[in-house]
């Protein structure tokens, strides 16, 4: 990682695949299940997730020694409050069609376990740069998780990726098409992201079997 040392680099790439927060840790289930049915809206919830985690890292941080132990929970929820509202009114100015397709679910950033996780498990204990650090870490390995299974579910749920026809066109039958190939409906409904979590967790667990639990 070059400029990291190996501490460092530990936090960015461990939340990445042995230590993942969907996958490993099972937490932040609710939002991959709901919000991954289109890849363009599991990266912006990704991109979302790692502004808030990295930021509010850090602010738990600055201010961990002069938070009342009594309250830290209302600061800490006060802080990525404010965080998600600057990432929803960027939406709103940019992309607001896109916001109202996410509708609910950027203010349910709020309630993410991950990011709670982490400032009461890492932030409260450790200096900015190391609490960036995990935030940047654990968020990428969120959003690793939501963005393959955003890939497949609108690929096989509706042929596109982005919005785009890769598949050929369902009405003009061509590309696969032609050959009798039918989108998966299915794949555009909530239930099955958790069938496709299933699958990376078990594809996971076969390929390192130090993470099967006893």
């Amino acid at each position: 990682m070059g400029l990291l040392s190996r501490k460092d680099s530990k936090l960015i790439l461990d939340p990445l695949a042995d230590d993942n927060p969907i996958t490993i840790q099972v937490l932040g289930i609710c939002s991959a299940l709901a919000i991954t049915a289109q890849l363009k809206a599991s990266i912006v919830m990704a991109v979302s997730v790692l502004f808030v985690l990295g930021a509010g890292n850090v602010v738990i941080s600055l201010i961990r020694n002069i938070i009342p132990s009594k309250i830290r929970i209302i600061v800490q929820l006060t802080v990525v409050a404010a965080l998600v509202i600057i990432v929803d009114q960027v939406l709103k100015a940019f992309s607001y069609q896109l916001s109202k397709e996410l509708g609910a679910f950027i203010g349910l950033i709020i309630t993410n376990c991950i990011i709670m996780g982490r400032f009461e498990a890492f932030a409260l204990g450790n200096g900015p740069w190391r609490s960036f650090l995990d935030g940047i870490g654990n968020a990428l390995g969120y959003g690793v998780i939501l963005i393959i299974v955003g890939f497949f579910r609108e690929l096989l749920g509706s042929g596109t990726l982005l919005g785009f026809k890769v598949l050929g066109d369902p009405i003009a039958k061509t590309g696969l098409y032609s050959i009798g190939y039918e989108n998966n409906g299915f794949m555009l409904l909530a239930p099955m992201a958790l069938i496709v979590v299933g699958v990376i967790i078990w594809v996971q667990r076969t390929r390192n079997k130090a993470l099967i639990e006893d």
